[in-house]
């Protein structure tokens, strides 16, 4: 069996798939890995861990599979999309830890840029806003604080790359980041499709450190001293993870979307060969590039998803393990009035409010254990109704399906409610690891393992279809807008 391997390499882990000729995943391995905290909003990586992880990742889908390295016929690499570092050309040695996609410690910069007036500025160029997320001012940062890393940089010495860059370069020695990737940076250009100079002017950053970009499909090395894998194999697939998901569920045509439910959740909406800018407060994206024709999407993000059921077990101790929300949650008709606001890290797209802090509202002598966790559904769900509802208002167009993949898409009660809110069915796919499915599909496209993206498609476990009482939902709406105003 010859077969495609994809690396998903993630915040907390990394996930290995081996993806035959017929689509079918074969074997996936995941391996965790620590994340590290050194102060309240600071968040970073050690990218050796993460590079244990990766090999730890591919010897145990090879183990699951009974297939080797010598049955590989292209490698394809996701990745969480923001995260980044700059490490020496020479020697491989990171200048500190990676600052993550979460990490906040430019939040101060950013709102000094939008002081400046040049918020509209960069989201003309980039389609993104200026906020602590991407990572444009995290670059900038880490060359403020080691004192002759911009010099270097500027030679050419430094390298700086998102993680698909940095794995790139460590399984082929090619400095290369792809499309997707590259629109996540605050320095790419939607309408050049290159980097700006303007905006790497504005933020300091030398471009001779950059990245080549390159086809999200498309051989750009091959393997080469890697030890855990042969030489000598095409890696021919780069996409960031929210990217790949959009990939991996077949969503081909403009106004086909996604969403994929994580420990954030993470819509994306194909909107075609023409980046389309945001009244609403989404992100214009790249959703990936093949034989040098762009797909553009747009983006919105809740930062809290799962990540809320998460803080019910561990802050509350609601539940023991997060499997036991769903239950618990259909234990009682609806949540009685209350109503969840999770942003406990702020609130993403549309509002953009970092400043925004959880809330819970409706609280009586009735409230149990039971409508707390179904309001925490609720308000995991409602959020995706403001973000469809800001991309269906863009695009000007209504929504026909939602595809939906993610740890949190298997809570069935939870698919049930988004389907009723959001007045569409909700297709749910019968692997929900999407994300690497999506490189896997690209890289084996480059190669000619699949034919052609007419022979891609998703394919589906269950479908929900809307069963709401329309005067439930506006009211679950009305007690939802207030509640966010408060937050």
């Amino acid at each position: 069996m010859r077969a495609v391997l994809a690396i998903d390499q993630g915040t907390t882990g990394t996930t290995a798939l081996l993806v035959g000729p017929d689509q079918r995943i074969l074997a996936s391995h995941n391996v965790e890995f620590p994340n590290h905290y050194p102060s309240p909003g600071l968040v970073e990586h050690d990218v050796a861990q993460i590079a244990t992880s990766v090999e730890q990742a591919v010897a145990g889908a090879f183990a699951a599979s009974g297939l080797t390295g010598r049955d590989v016929v292209a490698v394809g690499i996701t990745n969480q999309r923001e995260t980044c570092l700059f490490w020496d050309g020479a020697t491989g040695r990171p200048l500190q830890r990676a600052l993550v996609w979460q990490d906040r410690r430019t939040a101060d910069a950013c709102a000094a840029l939008r002081d400046q007036g040049l918020e509209t500025l960069v989201r003309d160029r980039t389609g993104l806003v200026l906020d602590p997320y991407f990572s444009g001012t995290k670059a900038k940062w880490m060359l403020d604080a080691h004192p002759g890393a911009r010099s270097r940089a500027a030679a050419g010495a430094l390298r700086f790359g998102t993680i698909d860059t940095w794995l790139a370069w460590t399984l082929t020695g090619e400095h290369v980041t792809d499309a997707s990737n590259a629109s996540r940076t605050l320095f790419y250009d939607l309408h050049t499709r290159d980097w700006s100079d303007a905006l790497l002017a504005l933020l300091d950053v030398p471009k001779p450190c950059l990245p080549r970009i390159v086809d999200s499909s498309g051989v750009f090395g091959h393997t080469k001293g890697v030890g855990w894998l042969p030489d000598g194999i095409p890696v021919a697939g780069l996409i960031g993870d929210q990217q790949g998901a959009l990939f991996g569920q077949a969503c081909f045509a403009v106004g086909e979307a996604k969403c994929t439910y994580g420990t954030g959740a993470f819509i994306l909406l194909n909107t075609g060969d023409t980046p389309k800018a945001s009244r609403h407060g989404l992100l214009t994206t790249v959703a990936w590039q093949r034989a040098g024709r762009t797909t553009y999407a747009l983006e919105g993000s809740a930062f809290v998803a799962g990540a809320a059921v998460q803080w019910l077990r561990d802050g509350l101790g609601i539940v023991r393990t997060a499997a036991e929300i769903e239950p618990l949650a259909a234990s009682v008709p609806d949540s009685a009035g209350v109503t969840f606001v999770p942003a406990l890290t702020g609130l993403g797209a549309p509002h953009w409010r970092p400043d925004a802090r959880g809330i819970v509202t409706g609280l009586t002598r009735g409230t149990t254990a039971a409508h707390l966790a179904r309001a925490a559904l609720d308000g995991i769900a409602l959020q995706i109704d403001d973000i469809l509802g800001a991309m269906t208002a863009d695009l000007g167009q209504p929504l026909t399906r939602l595809r939906v993949d993610g740890g949190a898409a298997r809570n069935n009660l939870l698919m049930q409610r988004q389907a009723d809110l959001l007045g569409v069915g909700i297709d749910r796919p019968v692997s929900v690891e999407t994300t690497g499915l999506g490189s896997a599909l690209l890289a084996g496209l480059a190669v000619g393992f699949f034919p052609s993206m007419d022979a891609l498609r998703a394919g589906h476990d269950r479908s929900f279809e809307p069963a709401g009482d329309a005067s439930e939902m506006a009211a679950t709406r009305a007690r939802w807008q207030d509640a966010v105003a408060k937050a």
